[in-house]
């Protein structure tokens, strides 16, 4: 999955091979995650080995548990699933993301191990540019249109110049793990996460806006465009979890 649109690829005549995109992708590679996996989870506690019906029941007839584990914040039932996803985006994200470190796992592509491909982000006009007031306290506006035009031409170059004095560097023989020091956070990556609901919902929560979270949260966007591709796939794997995570404020139990 993408979001924001296709890539963008056109690039100034002189900026040789770099590429620039402004969407992030999202794919979910593998999964053991289902609605039925809270309940066989949650009925363990009264019905031991009998909790095994759960594997074949329909979880729909159950969903009002499903919903009362997550009112009431019985959040371990909500761990016994795993989704793995591969992940394109900014390295700027991905600093973001792996504060994110119980219940998750990642594995990052490595500068030292290969090189580094020039490809770049460069925010599209529904990228708010402009903040306003103290922290804390702040808000995102649209920029004008001479300061979209500044901070794409502006960005543009630095990352042009930048991969120019990497390759640079290595044409010299200086090692990739030296050598990237010189690139910006704006170069893409990917990563595989992997997690479970718990954990994810805990994500959202933080990284995501949504009308029905009770408690508020301001994330930068870019990680919000992953956190909402990453959701879009879990709602279709676990549905009644996922309409008790809304039901209940998006709040992790």
């Amino acid at each position: 999955m993408q979001l924001e649109g296709p890539s963008v690829t056109d690039t100034a005549a002189e900026s040789a091979t770099a590429s620039f995109r402004s969407d992030m992708t999202v794919e979910l590679v593998k999964h053991s995650a289902a609605d039925s996996d809270v309940l066989w989870a949650a009925r363990v506690s009264t019905a031991g080995e009998q909790s095994l019906d759960e594997l074949t029941k329909d979880p729909e007839r159950s969903k009002g548990l499903i919903n009362y584990l997550m009112r009431d914040r019985h959040g371990s039932p909500f761990e016994h699933n795993s989704m793995t996803f591969f992940i394109s985006a900014p390295i700027l994200v991905f600093r973001e993301f792996m504060r994110h470190r119980v219940g998750w796992s990642y594995n990052e592509e490595s500068g030292r191990y290969r090189e580094l491909q020039p490809v770049f982000y460069i925010p599209n006009e529904s990228r708010k540019l402009v903040q306003e007031g103290r922290p804390g306290k702040y808000r995102f506006v649209e920029g004008t249109q001479a300061q979209q035009e500044l901070t794409g031409k502006v960005m543009e170059d630095a990352y042009v110049h930048a991969y120019e004095a990497y390759q640079e560097m290595l044409g010299a023989g200086v090692a990739r793990e030296v050598a990237r020091s010189v690139l910006p956070v704006g170069l893409y990556s990917s990563m595989y996460a992997t997690c479970n609901a718990r954990s994810l919902m805990h994500f959202l929560g933080l990284r995501t806006r949504h009308e029905q979270a009770a408690v508020p949260s301001f994330p930068q966007r870019e990680i919000e465009m992953v956190g909402e591709l990453m959701e879009a796939e879990w709602a279709r794997l676990m549905p009644l979890t996922h309409a008790a995570f809304n039901a209940n404020g998006r709040v992790a139990p």
